[in-house]
This record gives C-alpha cells, structure tokens and sequence, in this order.
C-alpha cells in the first residue's frame, strides 16, 4: 500500500542528482501516497509522491516542519522538490514494540511542546474536514449497519480550534530514540482541539486503557501544555477518535476487526 507510482533508482537518481542515492525501496506503510526509501552515501532520504491534489497542502506542510524543526523539534525536513516528487529527511529512531510509563511521559512533553507552537495557527481547514464523513457513512451504511449506528454522530461532531493538529499521531507516525520522540507526516493536519489529539494517541499507544498511562500521558502534557486538559475532556475526545478512525478502517481497509476494537472504546 506504500506505492502507488513506481519509481526506479535511475528515475531516483535523475530527479535528485546531488543527493547521490544508491539503492531504493518501496515501502508498505500508507494509504494514500507512494513512499520510498532512497539510501546514499551520505545516509537515508525519504522520496515521496503525495497522489492528490493538495499543493497548496504541500506548501504549507513545508513551512511547518521548518517552524517545528527551527524550535528543536524532531520532524522530516523537506530537502528537494522535482516535478510531483519530493525528497526529505530520514528520521531515526524505531517504534516500540512494548509501551512503557517513559513513552507516555515523553509523549505527553513532545505534544505540549508542538502545541505552544501550533497554537498560533488558526486559519488552516478544520481537521475533520479532510474527510467526507457524511459520504463514507453512507456508502457503508447497508454493509455495516451496526457500525453505522455506532459511528453516525460522527457527521455532526465539530471540534473546537485550538490551533493546528497533526491528528494521526499513531505509532507508524512516530520514532523513539533514547534521547526525543520523532513525528512524521503532517501533511494532513488541520485545526482542531488538542485534546483530540491527545485521544488519537491513547488509541494506539495505550490500547488497553490502562488509567494510569492515561493520567501519566496528561500529567506530562499539563506541566508544559499552552491550556491545560482535564480528564473527563481528554476521554470525552478519545472517544471522538476512536469513532474516526473506526470509520477510516473501515473505509481504506475493509478492517472491521480493528473497528470493531475502536468501537468498544466509544
């Protein structure tokens, strides 16, 4: 699912001739756009194909990782830019297979950090927006009807602007490494409630709903966070989330098993 336009290491290698890339490889991970790994002397780049039309997505997505990057956060840099391809940094780091009380905490830091700068970014498309909910709730209503009922007041919900969300802050959008937490793609990030956010992020990394990791992930958010969160607002809109996503597995994948797993948190 990561490749959807193909691309050969001497296409790779034309496109972006001052890197002096190697070797390239396609990559699994994604949905919407081709992905690939290009290798070079020097290190790894990420060469990438975004397959829609969201320009003026691009543009912005630019200037926001160098924002985020200038103020010492760990995300991509957009390197180079030939035809509808683009080169960006490698970032380093794995994502963990077990989640541990130092993962929540350094989580909870890296978001409140991000957001003290996002906070400030008002004017882009409200986050849900980027998705027809009406529409997918429609074509899977007779399919699916248990979930449709479940899912429907997803097609109201309006989330509050507290300034720039990335919104997709699952663990295959994330990199550990012993000294910071990396975040990847923003591209389609929007305004919208931080504390939204944070629900996105107890979908993947707390599962279980364990309460202590919940608190320690607020915990460590509230101590640096532009607003404060409360509990019963952070569950509120995990439930929000894990509605969405329910929804979007259902629409990319067919994957009812995850949505059925999403549902029971709502």
């Amino acid at each position: 699912m990561g490749v959807k336009t193909p691309l050969s290491l001497t296409q790779a290698q034309k496109l972006f001739a001052s890197y002096h890339i190697t070797a390239l490889h396609p990559t699994k991970d994604g949905v919407m756009d081709t992905t690939y790994i290009a290798e070079a002397k020097d290190g790894a780049y990420i060469i990438k194909k975004y397959e829609r039309n969201i320009t003026h997505k691009i543009s912005f997505d630019a200037q926001l990782l160098d924002t985020l990057s200038r103020s010492g956060l760990c995300v991509p840099k957009l390197l180079a830019q030939n035809k509808q391809w683009h080169l960006y940094t490698k970032l380093d780091g794995k994502s963990p297979k077990h989640i541990t009380p130092a993962h929540m905490q350094r989580l909870g830091r890296t978001l409140a950090k991000m957001h003290n700068i996002t906070d400030s970014i008002q004017t882009q498309k409200p986050f849900l927006e980027n998705y027809p909910l009406k529409e997918i709730l429609q074509q899977h209503k007779a399919k699916h009807f248990f979930y449709y009922k479940k899912l429907v007041p997803l097609q109201d919900t309006k989330l509050k602007n507290d300034g720039f969300i990335h919104g997709d802050i699952f663990k295959d959008n994330t990199l550990f490494s012993k000294k910071r937490l990396c975040i990847f793609d923003f591209i389609d990030g929007g305004s919208g409630s931080f504390a939204f956010e944070l629900g996105v992020v107890l979908l993947s990394f707390n599962p279980h709903a364990r309460r202590s990791f919940t608190r320690l992930l607020l915990q460590s958010y509230n101590q640096l966070a532009p607003k404060k969160i409360s509990l019963r607002e952070l569950e509120t809109h995990c439930k929000t989330a894990a509605k969405l996503y329910a929804l979007l597995r259902i629409n990319h994948t067919q994957n009812t098993k995850r949505a059925k797993e999403l549902v029971k948190l709502c």
